[in-house]
């Protein structure tokens, strides 16, 4: 379980968390929402031990992170997989090169045929067989954030943290997004953690949703209570997403 309790986050004179408390239960797929500038993005790199706070805490598996020295944060980590904002390949390497940097990276002598094993089950899971000696510039959008995705599950995390899954897809490629999230949730038994501001998202794959405004969680329930909600705010907040 994660545990976000009273944190406070700012840069020079701009407040982006102010009192943020959340609980993000084990199993279970939390969507975070909110209109850009909510400080989404900021809350989930404090989880992973990115940013330290000025206030409060986050708790991994009752580890406080911002207290973790250099090797247990390393440790720590190891539990996540992150799928960046836009994939974040290197147009460097190929497919099999960027799926396996954490096993690489990791020092932990997995010999290269185990690595090669490894590339090739977490593209099969989302559904990219044989396509390891591609380079990102031969993928689509959509194909890129399935890599990517690969990437994030090939230590086998525990936890998956999602940044704006389906920015910049296509209503069709967005849906096949979701479904794969759903899908991994379920087959793997993983913590999901989905930071978007597509209301579709959190109505194809969340168990709970947390909404933020104005720095703080503003909301937390089930999507159905969510869209069945009669605060000013929220109904505002749907509105412009076009549900």
């Amino acid at each position: 379980m994660i545990e976000i309790s009273d944190l406070y986050k700012s840069f020079g004179s701009k407040k982006v968390l102010n009192g943020v408390n959340l609980r993000i239960e084990k199993g279970k797929t939390l969507v975070i929402i909110g209109r850009s500038g909510e400080g989404k993005s900021v809350l989930i790199k404090h989880i992973v031990g990115l940013l330290i706070p000025d206030a409060g805490y986050v708790k991994v598996e009752n580890k406080i992170v911002s207290e973790l020295d250099t090797n247990s944060l390393y440790e720590l980590r190891k539990k996540f997989g992150f799928l960046f904002q836009g994939a974040a390949l290197f147009d460097s390497m190929t497919v099999e090169e960027n799926v396996t940097l954490p096993l690489v990276e990791s020092g932990n002598g997995i010999s290269s045929a185990e690595i090669k094993k490894a590339a090739a089950e977490k593209l099969e899971l989302v559904g990219l067989p044989g396509i390891q000696k591609l380079k990102p510039a031969e993928l689509s959008g959509g194909m890129k954030k399935r890599v990517g995705l690969a990437r994030a599950l090939i230590t086998n995390p525990d936890y998956i943290l999602y940044d704006e899954p389906t920015t910049g897809l296509d209503p069709i490629m967005s849906d096949s997004i979701d479904s794969l999230i759903k899908e991994l949730s379920n087959k793997l038994n993983v913590t999901s953690v989905v930071v978007t501001h597509d209301m579709y998202s959190v109505k194809n794959v969340a168990d709970n949703v947390a909404m933020m405004h104005e720095g703080r969680i503003f909301f937390t329930g089930t999507p159905e209570e969510l869209l069945q909600s009669q605060n000013p705010v929220i109904i505002d907040f749907i509105k412009r997403t076009g549900i």
